[in-house]
């Protein structure tokens, strides 16, 4: 239309305009296009902001989008939409725009085309807006009232203010996002990307764990800095990728594991530190990388268990909801829990100015009250809610389990019916097993036996599908059991570097934890079943470590068999999942998550 800035628009956004005269040519052209490109139609008629053609037409995740006037779709899509394109075709007779169609509320040709792809089975993803403008107006009157609201409304503010999380924790939110987002816009003028600005926060919080290895204060006050700066760098790709919309596959793998990298190298920092200080805190750093573990757990397994429940009610919910509409108990409920924010800026400020170790102490301490806080909040939701679980999520439980052989074949064997629930068979088989490493003389085979009427119970209690109230503990519990007797039986051996390997198996087992986590998120289900039982699953890997402790009694070879045991872990862990996210079938997502 005279006097449009949308073709200028368009071609900022990436897409090379062509006009068509009718549905009949626009047909062609799309047809015409490469077949691994994205195509769009839009109305001429269209005012409104760019970053709403930006929200509506470049959002990879997803196949199909559209807003008021226009839409787009990915290759994937493509086909339907020709489908679509050639019923407008036939139904309008004159192959015109505004031919006859289904009755829809957005009477323009792309509009019409996206509600027959929604008729015809392909999602179309209708972006909220919010106060930003997207109109096909059809008469002066209302092109001058769309031209004011654009004008009414500035674009980039509110891109600005969308990069940032919309649910994310104290610190983060008013400490780091305020200054971060402008970093974020900076990057993105420059052509920098979100995988480029997530690796280089990685690099700085290894620099940052190196720095604490040196194990002198001004090691300690440099390692804290760069912890902070680290942190901004986390916050600033997840800004970047939402501001510019550069979501990937590689971009989803990376998100989800760098942070958990960065944490861990930074104890194993903290802990070489201290050691040179002649402390030796790998155990105080172990244990703060299990119970840390171990929460994200019962985070990840109550969700899941609850991502689709039918009948989804909870006196315990309603209250958190009416809580939530106070605004000073939401942020204290969101420091409660310790969100990275505030748990990085407090390891960052106590290395700083204090030692390791009391650093572990506080992490420690922090970790377990949030951890009791959170356990307790969804122990009550599931005990008070009325909900059925469904299939999927029984599966995603199952999965998380990460049973191996020993525990699938003793699910399949013949069992009586009734006895204890899942998550107390569960309970059982776990506590015994890391009573007797705590009190059985280390080498003991009292320990090997726990171990495996460990992995017969761990059978029992996944035998059955996962679909009870608390069902969603076994995980968890699992979790628990496997990382605490990899760390009792560390530090009961007295075996130089014993805790140092150990600290890498359980990082290693770890992340096969957190990766089964966001491919069950990103809807591809769990790493393949191969996987799973060539690293033995939570019971096998349980039973070789309690073996190797009492084969291996009092001699350095134990801590051998532990780093050959975590290289080998990781090594296969590392492959296939690098192989899976960078392949084709990965889900293109950026983790919006829970700032934790």
């Amino acid at each position: 239309m005279p006097g449009s800035s949308l073709q200028d628009d368009l071609r900022t956004l990436g897409f090379d305009v062509q006009a068509a005269a009718d549905v009949t040519e626009a047909t062609t052209l799309v047809a015409a296009a490469p077949a691994d490109a994205r195509v769009a139609l839009v109305d001429p008629r269209f005012i409104g902001h760019t970053h709403a053609l930006r929200l509506g037409l470049t959002d990879p995740r997803f196949p199909a989008a559209a807003v008021a006037g226009a839409l787009t779709a990915q290759p994937e899509a493509r086909p339907a939409l020709l489908r679509a394109l050639r019923g407008a075709t036939t139904a309008s007779g004159t192959g015109t725009p505004g031919g006859a169609g289904t009755l829809v509320a957005d009477r323009t040709l792309p509009g019409r085309l996206a509600a027959a792809l929604d008729a015809g089975g392909e999602a179309v993803q209708r972006p909220e807006l919010g106060s930003l403008v997207a109109a096909v107006p059809t008469d002066d009157a209302g092109r001058a009232a769309a031209r004011a609201a654009v004008d009414a409304v500035d674009d980039e503010a509110v891109r600005l203010r969308s990069a940032v999380k919309a649910r994310d924790g104290f610190f983060t939110t008013y400490c780091i996002s305020p200054y971060s987002r402008y970093i974020a816009r900076w990057c993105a003028r420059r052509g920098l990307t979100p995988n480029q600005v997530t690796t280089a926060s990685l690099l700085t919080a290894l620099i940052a764990a190196g720095c604490a290895a040196t194990g002198t204060r001004g090691g300690y006050v440099a390692a804290g800095v760069l912890l902070l700066l680290s942190f901004v760098l986390d916050c600033t790709d997840g800004q970047l990728a939402r501001y510019s919309l550069q979501y990937s596959t590689m971009g989803a793998w990376l998100d989800a594991t760098f942070d958990r990298a960065k944490e861990y190298a930074y104890y194993a920092g903290l802990a070489l530190g201290a050691a040179r200080g002649g402390d030796d805190v790998w155990a105080l750093a172990l244990g703060a990388m299990v119970l840390q573990t171990c929460r994200h757990v019962v985070d990840f397994s109550f969700n899941e268990a609850n991502h689709d429940a039918v009948s989804n009610t909870s006196p315990t919910a309603a209250l958190s909801d009416r809580l939530d509409s106070v605004g000073w108990t939401v942020w204290l409920r969101r420091m409660i829990v310790l969100p990275i924010g505030e748990r990085w800026a407090m390891i960052a400020v106590l290395t700083a100015v204090t030692t390791p170790r009391i650093v572990f102490y506080a992490l420690l301490v922090g970790c377990a009250l949030a951890a009791c806080y959170t356990t307790a909040g969804r122990l009550l939701r599931s005990l008070t809610r009325r909900a059925r679980r469904t299939d999927r999520a029984a599966q995603a439980l199952a999965d998380l389990a990460d049973s191996g052989p020993l525990a699938r074949l003793v699910a399949r064997a013949p069992r009586p019916g009734g006895g204890l629930t899942a998550p107390l068979l569960a309970l059982a088989g776990s506590l015994a097993l890391v009573a007797v490493a705590l009190t059985a003389p280390f080498g003991s085979g009292l320990t090997v036996g726990a171990a495996a009427v460990y992995a017969i119970t761990s059978g029992l209690a996944v035998a059955r599908p996962l679909k009870g109230a608390l069902d969603w503990l076994v995980p968890p519990i699992f979790r628990a059991a496997e990382y605490s007797t990899v760390l009792i039986l560390a530090a009961r051996s007295e075996v130089d570097g014993a805790l140092p390997a150990a600290f890498g198996l359980v990082s290693a087992v770890a992340y096969h934890h957190y990766d089964t986590v966001y491919r069950i998120r990103g809807g591809t289900g769990a790493p393949p079943q191969w996987l799973v039982r060539t690293i033995g699953g939570h019971e096998g890997r349980t039973l070789v470590v309690a073996v190797l402790a009492a084969v291996l009694t009092g001699r350095t070879d134990l801590t051998v068999a532990l780093t050959v045991l975590a290289s080998a872990v990781a090594l296969v862990v590392l492959v296939e999942s690098i192989r899976f996210w960078v392949s084709s079938g990965a889900p293109a997502v950026h983790d919006e998550g829970e700032p934790a």
